[in-house]
Order: structure tokens, then C-alpha cells, then sequence
């Protein structure tokens, strides 16, 4: 991969949008991860103003210091950058307090987290609709279109995806490229949508170097028969999740009415 001249393509990619657009910049929420990083880094380069949003939801202290870390060096470099904390704990403890008292099991939890995400949507278009911004979404090519992980309407709910068609990999190669801080570089993937630091690895089965290998098999027409071992495990799970996340990949459906019904 040609590094910087992607670095080049994305950034006028994202100033021609806005252009067309009539916004006058960019909103990113920042999670103390690399894909966050690299997005508000490329909206940086733009020129155009860039709001930096960190949500924290009981949050593990060292995503806050990552994030906090880098949006102060991001500051330093780009006078079109600012920021804004917004805490939505308490909104978050509130909302559940409102809910019918349910048994905590896996489904519970996982419908929660996926609450946090919606909250933080939610507060990114409130900043984007009261500065004329697009939000950014920060989600990379096997997340958003090989096993859909994120969340519907929540950190999938965006304008522009900027990093959407880069693998995992050259999410990197363009974060060293573009001075991410190393502390964000060496972390380990996790969406920070829980209480404890779980990674994306502890949650998928599979780290996103075998993911991405996982993708390319599955786009050569490969299936799990040709594969043993670990290499079987890694393509059932990688489509064990392409299969049942389809669903926020593909647009909505809709019922289309015959039109000897209208």
C-alpha cells in the first residue's frame, strides 16, 4: 500500500464531501483506539474544523488516558482541531433505572452495551447539527462489511466512513504514517463498550490479522472444508459472524407493494 498517497486520497476525499456538502467540518468520537485516532487524524488534515467528542461510560482508565493523550497532541499540531468531554454515565445509569428489571444474563449485557453506543451516536449528531458537522465514522473494512461488528444505529449510525475500505492492517501502517501517539498503536482492539478491558479478540474468538485473512479466503470462493486446524476455526467464526451480522451490512429492507395493490 502507497501510505501516504492514501493519507492524500481520504483527505480530499473527505474535503470534496464536505464541499458538496455545505458543512464547514467534522465530528469524531474518540475512544482511546486506533481506528478513532486515525479517522479524527485524517479529518484533521482537511483543514476543516474537527470536534473530538469523548463519551466515557464507565470507562477503563487507560481508553480515557489513550484518548485524552491523543486528542491533546492532535490539538498541538492542528489549529482546527477542539474538543468537548461529554460524561454520559449517569444518562446511561438513568436510562437503565427506567427499564423493566430483567435477570442480568449475556443478552441483557450485550443489549446494554449496544445501549452505550446509541448514547454516543446520539450526542455526536447533537454536536454535528448544532455546528453544520458530518460525523465520521471510524469503523475499518473488517468490521464494517466482514463480521459487522459494531453496533446498529450506534457507532454504525454515521455520515462518511472514511477507513471503511482499509483492512485492519493498513489501519496501522497509516496510523504510524500519521504520528498516532504509541500508546494508542501497541493497545490492544476493543470497542469499550464494557466494564471491564475485554479486547475485540476476546470477544470474536479471533485476532484481526486472522480475520483479514479470513476475508480474502471467503472472497476467493474458499469455505471451511479447505481449511484444518486453526485456519477451519478462524474461517467458521469469521463466518459465523459475516453470516449473522448481514443484516446492518446490507441497506433496509423494504416491502414493496405490487402495484395492482395501489
Amino acid at each position: 500500500m502507497q501510505t501516504e498517497k492514501v493519507i492524500d486520497h481520504i483527505v480530499d476525499w473527505l474535503k470534496d464531501y464536505a464541499t458538496n456538502a455545505n458543512v464547514s467540518g467534522f465530528v469524531v468520537g474518540i475512544s482511546g483506539g486506533i481506528d478513532s485516532a486515525v479517522t479524527s487524524s485524517l479529518c484533521a488534515k482537511t483543514g476543516l474544523r474537527t470536534l473530538c467528542v469523548e463519551m466515557p461510560i464507565h470507562q477503563p482508565p487507560s481508553h480515557v488516558s489513550r484518548g485524552q493523550e491523543h486528542i491533546e497532541q492532535l490539538k498541538k499540531r492542528f489549529a482546527n482541531v477542539s474538543n468537548v468531554r461529554v460524561d454520559l454515565t449517569e444518562s446511561f445509569e438513568t436510562f437503565k433505572m427506567a427499564l423493566p428489571v430483567t435477570q442480568e444474563n449475556e443478552t441483557l449485557n450485550l443489549s446494554l452495551a449496544n445501549t452505550r453506543a446509541r448514547l454516543r451516536m446520539s450526542t455526536l449528531y447533537y454536536f454535528a447539527g448544532l455546528h453544520s458537522y458530518l460525523v465520521a465514522g471510524t469503523g475499518n473494512k473488517v468490521e464494517d462489511f466482514g463480521v459487522g461488528f459494531y453496533t446498529k444505529y450506534g457507532d454504525g449510525g454515521v455520515d462518511l466512513s472514511p477507513i471503511a475500505d482499509l483492512m485492519k492492517s493498513e489501519v496501522y501502517a497509516l496510523a504510524a504514517a500519521l504520528g498516532v501517539p504509541e500508546t494508542i498503536q501497541v493497545a490492544k482492539p476493543s470497542d469499550g463498550l464494557w466494564k471491564d478491558d475485554r479486547s475485540d479478540e476476546d470477544q470474536i474468538g479471533a485476532s484481526y490479522d486472522e480475520l483479514e485473512w479470513a476475508m480474502k479466503m471467503q472472497e476467493k470462493g474458499m469455505n471451511a472444508g479447505d481449511f484444518k486446524d486453526r485456519q477451519r476455526t478462524i474461517f467458521e467464526i469469521y463466518s459465523g459472524f459475516n453470516r449473522a451480522n448481514k443484516h446492518k451490512m446490507l441497506p433496509i429492507p423494504v416491502c414493496e407493494i405490487p402495484k395492482n395493490l395501489k
